[in-house]
């Protein structure tokens, strides 16, 4: 659908067309999906629970909507906060052991927390150009941590801007990883390159574009706390908008918690002695039934347990660095939303928190994404919307990565298009819980070897409310299975169970219907030709 216009998105105008046109199965859903009342129950809540450091604990209940006025579908502001390689339960409402995160609580408090949240591809790059464009991996080409996003391949960004929406970023873009400079549906851009640093401007041997942010395309040296100095931005940003009528989406993207981790000065003794989650048991009877090259990567490299980056004495300390750069970030919510508060900003503003993949703390004996097991797939997901989402509301549905763009677009007043692999999740958060939208019962994972990082192989799987099917691709791997209600930690697979066979059976047919729907072929397609194969020259020597 065309994007609406400048005036139209003041006026708001159409703004609740969207909501009437939701299709019944979008790109990317699978067919017979459950109804709301019923996705809202049952597996996916308690594998949520029961993969990470919240496992078992009570967790907020969906909300119940008293009768009132309706929700207001009105266009608004966005503010986008996302961190990279966080977890999906690293906040204390989730009754972490020792992490207290008092502004997230309270924007989970203040709207929804959407308990079943994952990525299509658990990296990076990949995962962010899927947020950006609602596409999956394979269709957007963006498949490691190197390159960039293609110009051509429209973003959320450029269809706001388009449309008199103005766009603004600032932080962590990473993808093309030397060019700090603006990129394609941005009107304001504070960036840096590639992972940037904790602390700026670093030492002296350090290139200008290393030693501080990318002003719109004007490199500007920077000093102090790179989750301080981020936040700083966005919220010159949000005043210099105070009384501002036309619509704006901000991104606030930051380097936190990537590894190496280092804490802000103010928390570098923060959780002394504080415990770790047991690990893995390097053992032969620990480790049967899973891939060998889980093993060896936990051994012979980097994200093994063992010596965790090389940096790291032990996973303890490791642990506790990462959990100490989220509290500035916690720090950096409460000042943006008291920013939105002063500026008058707030009840017209949508503020979502998410992050880019989640990651592995010792649970396959690796501290790493990549591979699809569920501490790796999950997401955080919390969204704040005055008018539109109760406080207090729980979001069960499968909600992906891809499910962002449609998200933000809609949020703004504009009309997602239909030839996304996501779907905007407006209906599911202005809908009470027992009259929520039919949705998605299973999606598609999917990884892509990267050269650089050779651990982890090609990895295609679904996963549905109740099971995991996950296949290996160019490596001497079988398939897993696992039942996620009995096993939310994926400790048994079933895939070799006589009594599964079914079961396996009937995944590896939606698996293969979920590739077929988006477009991702099976197997790599080297060496042949689509065209015909009559107009192709022929060597004379056969050479």
């Amino acid at each position: 659908m065309p994007d609406r216009t400048r005036r139209a998105l003041l006026e708001g105008v159409l703004a609740t067309a969207a909501l009437s046109a939701c299709p019944a199965a979008p790109p990317g859903a699978e067919p017979g999906a459950e109804s709301g009342a019923r996705a809202g129950a049952g597996a996916g809540a308690g594998a949520g629970a029961g993969a990470g450091a919240g496992a078992g604990v009570p967790v907020p209940t969906p909300a119940r909507r008293t009768p009132g006025p309706p929700p207001d579908t009105s266009p608004r502001n966005v503010v986008l906060i996302l961190t990279d390689d966080q977890r999906f339960d690293g906040f204390s409402f989730m009754a972490h052991p020792f992490l207290r995160t008092p502004a997230l609580d309270q924007l989970a408090a203040s709207g929804a927390w959407c308990a079943e949240s994952f990525v299509t591809t658990s990296l990076c790059c990949p995962s962010r150009a899927s947020m950006l464009t609602g596409l999956y991996a394979h269709q957007h080409g963006v498949l490691d941590n190197q390159s960039e996003l293609p110009p051509s391949i429209p973003s959320y960004a450029q269809r706001m801007q388009r449309a008199g929406v103005q766009t603004a970023y600032i932080g962590k873009w990473h993808m093309g990883a030397k060019n700090p400079h603006p990129r394609p549906g941005w009107d304001h851009w504070v960036g840096f390159r590639g992972q940037g640093r904790y602390t700026y401007p670093g030492p002296d041997t350090l290139t200008p574009a290393d030693r501080g942010f990318s002003h719109g395309g004007e490199l500007r040296q920077a000093s102090g706390y790179v989750t301080d100095l981020l936040t700083d931005e966005a919220i010159a940003y949000l005043e210099a908008h105070k009384g501002d009528d036309v619509p704006f989406c901000l991104v606030v993207a930051h380097k936190a918690c990537h590894a190496p981790f280092v804490p802000a000065p103010r928390h570098a003794d923060a959780f002394t002695g504080a415990p770790a989650p047991a690990i893995l048991p390097d053992t032969d009877e620990a480790y049967a039934g899973l891939p060998d090259w889980l093993r060896r990567m936990r051994r012979d490299t980097i994200f093994g347990i063992e010596a965790p980056y090389g940096k790291w004495p032990d996973f303890a300390s490791w642990y506790r660095d990462y959990h100490r750069t989220l509290l500035a970030v916690d720090e950096g919510v409460a000042r943006i939303r008291a920013t939105l508060e002063q500026t008058g900003l707030a009840d017209r503003t949508a503020v979502l928190y998410t992050s880019d993949n989640g990651f592995m703390h010792g649970e396959k004996g690796v501290l790493d994404k990549r591979n699809a097991f569920e501490p790796s797939i999950r997401i955080p997901l919390l969204i704040s919307a005055p008018g539109l989402v109760p406080p207090g509301s729980r979001i069960d549905e499968l909600i992906l990565n891809v499910d962002l763009a449609p998200t933000l677009l809609e949020l703004v007043g504009l009309s997602p298009p239909d030839d996304l692999h996501g779907r905007s999740l407006v209906p599911l958060l202005a809908a009470p819980p027992d009259a929520r939208p039919r949705w998605r019962s299973a999606f598609l994972y999917e990884y892509f070897f990267e050269r650089r990082f050779p651990t982890t192989p090609t990895v295609f799987a679904v996963r549905t409310r109740a099971h995991k099917y996950i296949t290996y691709h160019g490596v001497d791997t079988p398939p897993a299975l696992y039942d996620l209600r009995s096993d939310p930690t994926e400790q048994h697979d079933l895939a070799n169970d006589p009594a599964q066979r079914e079961l396996k059976g009937e995944l590896e047919a939606r698996l293969r219907r979920s590739m077929a729907r988006v477009g991702l072929m099976p197997d790599p397609v080297w060496g042949r030709s689509w065209l015909d194969p009559g107009k192709l020259p022929r060597s004379k020597t056969g050479g």
